[in-house]
């Protein structure tokens, strides 16, 4: 199997060549936010800290940074902790998602609906993951601490294809 490169912020052209099971390097801006910051942005979806079109939210919540390094370890966390949040997220122009684990059949439905993605980043990789971001900017909620909204830029930001967006899900295919 081939990676493939893919550039955030996504579109639903690009999303639709993607297949679950697939191994992507993406590059370009990503969104951090965990529980917390989903339960503010749900609170008040009319005013959101940044557009949601064609961006993708990494569910992590970053450890600080060690002298010198503009991010500590950056790895992710359980999503089915944000599946209440996502489908409103999605209906807004979230294009993509990244996390661990298997996510609810609500928002696999959702992911089909608005021709989303959901991309698997490696549990236990954080300290890897920081050495993918370039550049982080905070955005939103300083007061959350490691929950706050950071925007970060990525380059070749390993990850595979959870959930596509025809709703094939890489978890219910190794069940199979």
């Amino acid at each position: 199997m081939k990676t493939k490169r893919i550039f955030a912020p996504l579109t639903s052209e690009g999303i639709k060549k993607l297949e679950t099971g697939d191994e992507v390097l993406l590059s370009g801006i990503i969104y951090t936010a965990r529980d917390a910051a989903h339960q503010r942005m749900t609170k008040n979806l009319k005013k959101l800290p940044f557009d949601l079109k064609g961006q993708i939210i990494y569910y992590t919540g970053p450890t600080p940074p060690s002298p010198g390094k503009i991010i500590g370890s950056c790895g992710p966390t359980t999503s089915y902790r944000m599946d209440p949040y996502t489908p409103s997220l999605l209906k807004l122009g979230l294009k993509g998602t990244i996390g661990k684990g298997e996510r609810s059949q609500e928002v696999k439905e959702a992911i089909k609906r608005y021709s989303a993605v959901y991309f698997i980043a490696f549990g236990g990789c954080g300290a890897l993951y920081s050495q993918f971001i370039k550049k982080t900017t905070l955005i939103a909620y300083l007061d959350l601490g490691c929950e706050s909204i950071l925007k970060l830029e990525v380059e070749d930001f390993p990850l595979l294809v959870g959930i596509d967006a025809c709703g094939r899900d890489i978890y219910q295919q190794q069940k199979t």
